[in-house]
């Protein structure tokens, strides 16, 4: 009788194919990484403007006038909250950076503005974001700040 010769394994042919495959699909997502992780850094910061907005708000309700820093929406050093430390957002934006952006918050009569900026333009983010007590945030495309003539994000 015939034995049948049965191969086991791949060919040669075979493993280059699958490595040639693997090799233009790394490729595609390594060009397209930093795009994804910019824009990801993007939303991050307009939530973190909105977060701060909120912020204002409840600084309002608890010690009639808004902040006019981020170290009074901040957490306090010791103790309880207070005007000069209000503990209305986490230790890690009260500080003025995050995920690659800088946050600013300045009083003014009867108001405040924020700003969101890339720390690295280009590479940390390609947006910045305006804010105000109005609770709308403008969005610019370039490295100037944003402002209140900037479009409005929806």
């Amino acid at each position: 009788m015939f034995k049948l010769n049965r191969r086991r394994g791949f060919t040669l042919i075979e493993l280059l194919i699958v490595i040639a495959i693997v090799t233009i699909l790394v490729t595609i997502a390594a060009v397209k990484l930093p795009r994804v992780l910019m824009s990801a850094r993007e939303m991050a910061a307009l939530k973190a403007v909105k977060a701060i907005q909120t912020a204002e708000v409840m600084y309002l309700s608890h010690f009639n006038r808004y902040a006019v820093s981020l170290t009074e929406l901040g957490p306090p050093q010791t103790g309880e909250p207070n005007a000069s430390a209000g503990d209305c957002i986490g230790a890690d934006v009260s500080n003025g950076t995050k995920q690659g952006y800088k946050y600013t918050v300045t009083g003014r009569p009867g108001g405040y503005t924020v700003e969101a900026v890339p720390e690295s333009y280009g590479s940390s983010g390609s947006k910045t974001y305006y804010s105000d007590e109005s609770m709308t945030v403008h969005e610019h495309e370039g490295p100037e700040p944003a402002t209140i003539q900037d479009p409005v994000v929806k």
